[in-house]
């Protein structure tokens, strides 16, 4: 029970708290947004100093940032060798894509069960969005309302465990579904597999609605392990010539 004679000046030392929890939450969600977008790239050591003149911040909110995104599994830190952007190898991409896919699944077969139209309107006013981004070739922009569509769905399922272990998941996944969109056709093609979502669940269609999820992860996994395979190729190739050039 509060107590009402508590001086005023004790309220109000709570009140950084508050904002060290928005900062906090802010420099995570940053850094996942560099991450995600590539600007910090899978095995990038991370400088701390040029992070922290960059987001204006001292060290000891962007070490409590880059500790909770370990847990998120975006970042290793090491004792000895500091904090650096996780880079997970070809099993993990095709067995994380492989459980991805059947989550959503899972999540678009529940949705189908459970959504309202006002959702389906919010998921069809987000697609429309997606179009605009698409239009301006605004990658950013495309992707963010690409992921809220995926997003909504999953939270039309209304089954806690599965929210809780598809945002896990998802998190591992982010950048790698960001970059299976650098190629034109794959954009084109996500945007044909959302269309389909969208009339899956306004004909409450789980059993199709279920396979196009599945399919449309599975062809993020051939999008990401293909680039990762061209980039391979290419390095090499690369060393060669500069090395020639020296």
């Amino acid at each position: 029970m509060q107590n009402p004679d508590l001086p005023s000046s004790h309220l109000a030392q709570s009140l950084p708290r508050v904002e060290r929890l928005r900062l906090h939450d802010t420099v995570v969600d940053h850094l996942r947004g560099f991450i995600v977008e590539g600007l910090l790239a899978p095995g990038v050591k991370l400088n701390e100093r040029k992070l922290c003149e960059t987001l204006g911040i001292s060290r000891t909110p962007l070490r409590e940032a880059l500790k909770v995104l370990a847990a998120e599994g975006l970042i290793d830190i090491s004792p000895n060798r500091g904090a650096s952007v996780s880079q997970m190898s070809e099993l993990e991409i095709r067995e994380m894509f492989e459980l991805m896919s059947g989550l959503e699944a899972f999540s678009g077969e529940l949705a189908c069960e459970r959504i309202t139209p006002l959702e389906i309107a919010e998921i069809k006013a987000l697609h429309y969005a997606m179009l605009a981004c698409r239009a301006q070739n605004n990658l950013s922009g495309y992707y963010s309302r690409n992921q809220a569509i995926h997003d909504r769905i999953n939270e039309a399922a209304r089954n806690t465990a599965l929210r809780q272990t598809y945002v896990s998941i998802n998190r591992r996944l982010m950048a790698l579904r960001f970059r299976s969109n650098f190629q034109t056709p794959k954009w084109d093609s996500a945007i044909h597999d959302h269309e389909d979502m969208i009339e899956a669940l306004e004909t409450r269609d789980s059993k199709r609605m279920g396979e196009i999820l599945r399919r449309h992860l599975l062809s993020k996994r051939d999008a990401v392990l293909a680039e990762r395979t061209l980039t391979t190729v290419k390095a090499p190739a690369a060393r060669k010539r500069k090395s020639a050039g020296d």
